[in-house]
């Protein structure tokens, strides 16, 4: 079976350097590098008394790891506005319980820059925020500035779905 419908004479898979990270309706500038979405279910062990000796298992509580966001230093100030939104220095009642959630979305691009897939990320916060990098005068190296986002699951977005390449 072709790994592509449409494009059945592909055989290359999509590169995972064009990407677009959205929330709030707007692409977030410079993002340079996405944690992968990743979800674990536990195993649930159990016997009943009467069986062999050997277990069953059963699916049990589903985790969505963490995603962490990369991008170097710029005057851009959405990851900060966002971390601040948790955390702020005037205590925490200014912190803000209302909208320190966001949804967010990443798409996948093809070489040509049309999205290829698409996931939407549910009810994200930031639970870590690298506002500056541990700097070093001997490295030649960018800037990195993260953020880490907890989120309660993802999907992928059914309405993407493949179009002809030229």
């Amino acid at each position: 079976m072709p790994q592509f419908t449409v494009n059945a004479a592909r055989i290359d898979p999509y590169r995972n350097f064009k990407f677009v990270v959205t929330w709030d309706g707007r692409v977030v500038a410079g993002v340079s590098k996405v944690g992968a979405l990743k979800r674990t279910t536990e195993v649930v062990t159990h016997r009943e008394g009467n069986d062999i000796s050997t277990d069953r298992r059963t699916p049990g509580r589903t985790n969505f790891e963490a995603i962490m966001l990369e991008r170097g230093v710029s005057h851009d100030p959405e990851f900060v506005n966002w971390a601040n939104l948790v955390y702020s220095t005037e205590g925490d009642g200014a912190v803000s319980l209302a909208n320190f959630r966001k949804d967010i979305r990443i798409e996948l691009l093809n070489l040509q820059g049309v999205v290829v897939q698409a996931y939407n990320v549910f009810r994200c916060w930031p639970s870590e925020f690298v506002a500056l990098p541990e700097l070093d005068a001997n490295a030649n190296a960018v800037a990195i500035q993260s953020i880490t986002l907890q989120n309660e699951g993802w999907e992928a977005d059914e309405g993407v779905v493949e179009v002809a390449e030229t």
